[in-house]
């Protein structure tokens, strides 16, 4: 708190000492409380493995009990002064050293070219900084950091040019809220790509494979075109829309240098790649022989096979360790509207007389349809159980490496 005294006297002569023969009447204390926002938004980060480490120039025990109020530090609030870091040299500094700058969780009385030096250190010691400021002597420091954030409202002109990020609203939880949307979009891209790169690897594979086996064309150029249009664009934008399954920040942070087409999401693609290929080859092989469809007819019902399987295989996509019916892809607005209109511009391309004859598809009869559909639905299926049995198998390591 800041602290006034208040004082009065009485006085007949206007030149008289003002200060002097003062009676003290009484106390004011003025307090900046925190924003009823903080502490939630520091919960969050601490849930989401990002520490919070506060660097100010107030007194200690002011800024050890603003810590305290806002959740920074778990047991106890841990508060190095300015002093102690007074010409620290971070090449030589011992290890009792570097271990207390690394247990911190408060940096009081600190000059700003301190600030430089609290930067690089973390940066050495594998972190990823984001600092934040709003003063010109803040500048340096936000240059350094992995992310500088400078204040929108009451930062200077020179902390805004220096920083990556610009806080309009000046509040700390906006800051946790870009790391949220930032978790989302990430995760977004990978499951377009994952669901893109699936249906395209289909669609080489299902030509590839009939032709190496000498059997007829099961797809023409204008249908693999088609279904670029349609199944691949509406779906992979409703994905790119998806706000995420709420728990973006209960979720470690990823490593800097991991890709964002990992090994996991490659066996992914690949193997939702196969199972729409093989649904997409067994029926069109079961049309030909063993119902003894025509050639036009056996093609539609590939078409149609694979046209279906990639409009559920946008659910194969989800996380793994989300809910089979309730998840970001289910529960995302824009992905059902995707597969009312890719449903709908498929059966025109069936149905429409004009586009059947441009894509040389013809009525595979009531056989052929359901063929098609129920063939379209094993990527579905072999996708889920594949995710189930990775959620078992992840719970069993988790439970091996507990148990030793």
């Amino acid at each position: 708190m800041r602290t006034l005294g208040l004082a009065m006297k009485s006085e007949g002569t206007a030149g008289a000492e003002p200060y002097e023969g003062l009676t003290l009447i009484g106390l004011v204390c003025l307090a900046d409380p925190l924003r009823d926002d903080i502490p939630p938004a520091i919960a969050a980060c601490r849930a989401a493995g990002v520490r919070v480490v506060m660097i100010t120039g107030d007194h200690a025990a002011t800024a050890a009990r603003i810590a305290s109020d806002a959740g920074i530090g778990n047991d106890g609030t841990t508060v190095i002064e300015g002093r102690e870091l007074a010409g620290l040299d971070l090449d030589h500094a011992g290890e009792e050293t570097q271990g207390r700058l690394r247990a911190a969780d408060v940096f009081a009385r600190v000059a700003p070219e301190t600030k430089l030096t609290l930067v690089s250190f973390h940066q050495q010691d594998g972190q990823i900084v984001a600092m934040t400021g709003d003063g010109v002597n803040d500048a340096p420091a936000l240059k350094q950091a992995d992310i500088g954030v400078a204040m929108g409202l009451r930062g200077t002109q020179v902390a805004r040019e220096a920083a990556d990020m610009v806080l309009k609203d000046d509040d700390f939880a906006t800051i946790v809220e870009a790391v949220r949307q930032g978790r989302v979009i990430f995760g977004n891209i990978r499951k377009f790509i994952v669901y893109l790169m699936s249906c395209n690897l289909c669609e080489v594979l299902v030509v590839t494979l009939a032709v190496g086996a000498d059997l007829p064309a099961p797809l023409l150029p204008l249908q693999i075109l088609y279904l670029n249009l349609i199944t691949d664009v509406f779906p992979a934008f409703a994905l790119g829309l998806g706000q995420g399954d709420g728990r973006e920040m209960h979720r470690p942070p990823r490593h800097p240098s991991e890709p964002i087409i990992g090994r996991t999401e490659w066996l992914r693609i690949s193997g939702l790649g196969a199972a729409q290929t093989i649904a997409t080859l067994a029926a069109f092989v079961l049309a030909l022989f063993q119902m003894n469809l025509s050639v036009d007819q056996a093609v539609t019902v590939a078409f149609l096979t694979l046209a279906l399987g990639q409009l559920w295989n946008v659910f194969n996509t989800r996380a793994s360790d989300t809910q089979l019916i309730a998840n970001d892809v289910t529960r995302n607005p824009f992905v059902w509207g995707a597969l009312a209109l890719c449903l709908v511009l498929i059966g025109a391309a069936l149905w429409v007389p004009g586009l059947s004859a441009v894509l040389n598809l013809v009525a595979p009869g009531k056989d052929g349809l359901v063929l098609a559909a129920s063939a379209s639905l094993i990527p579905l299926f072999l996708g889920q159980a594949a995710l189930a049995i990775t959620v078992v198998f992840r719970q069993w390591f988790a439970d091996q490496a507990v148990a030793r």
